[in-house]
């Protein structure tokens, strides 16, 4: 069996600061196994909550792995705690700018040597009022397409209970659960081969959130809506 996959300093000082606000919930893993413990993979989450990079990279380094987070530029900006995101890893994504394409070479470097990305397809938070995935960017279909690694999909509920970014109510007590649903990797072989025309990458980005869905759909016991929505 493998050992934890070292980190070094800036993996260690995310630790000391995300393991305390995973304090605040009671875990529940499901299927963690399942996440390589040596070599590439791609993890495809869910995102219901600013809280998400927090307990996720946990989540994941409790896997005895180091995550690599594609994570919005601003948030690399922040004083202390941008600087240990990007010590640690992170990838900053600008999207909708001339250096929007530098994130997915970045990953793309990141998943062939060896290590595991984490990326939310839907950009930002879902506002969907009962918190389903919205409409995701093609993005992940381009990573998952072009790097032969396990695309596993997870899905985690429950951080929206303890922050929420629109009623911006933020109740650390009672505790609450939080699950994390971790897949099987998803069966890119079918498209491997094809051009990547953007209907085939809508086709395989659909096919990685419908998986997350469906992990969320047994995580939360309840049916999501017949289409995703599109808000941004």
């Amino acid at each position: 069996m493998a050992d934890r996959e070292k980190g070094g300093f800036w993996v260690g000082a995310a630790a000391v600061l995300f393991y305390p606000l995973s304090w605040m919930s009671r875990s529940v893993y499901q299927g963690a196994e399942r996440i390589p413990r040596e070599g590439p993979a791609l993890l495809v989450f869910n995102h219901v909550s600013h809280l998400d990079p927090a307990l996720d990279a946990v989540f994941v380094h409790r896997a005895r792995r180091v995550p690599r987070f594609m994570a919005k530029d601003s948030l690399t900006r922040i004083p202390v705690f941008g600087k240990i995101m990007l010590g640690s890893g992170t990838i900053p994504v600008s999207r909708g700018t001339a250096n929007a394409g530098d994130s997915l070479r970045a990953a793309h470097e990141t998943l062939r040597d060896g290590r595991v990305v984490v990326i939310y397809p839907e950009g930002t938070i879902t506002k969907d009022p009962e918190g389903w995935p919205k409409r995701a960017y093609t993005g992940v279909a381009r990573l998952a397409l072009d790097n032969d690694v396990p695309v596993i999909p997870v899905a985690r509920w429950g951080t929206q209970e303890i922050w929420n970014g629109y009623t911006k109510k933020f109740r650390p007590f009672p505790r609450k659960t939080v699950v994390h649903s971790v897949g099987e990797p998803i069966d890119l072989s079918a498209y491997r081969e094809k051009d990547r025309s953007q209907t085939v990458l809508r086709e395989v980005t659909e096919l990685l959130m419908d998986s997350v869905r469906e992990l969320l759909v047994d995580v939360r016991g309840e049916q999501p809506p017949a289409k995703p929505g599109v808000g941004a």
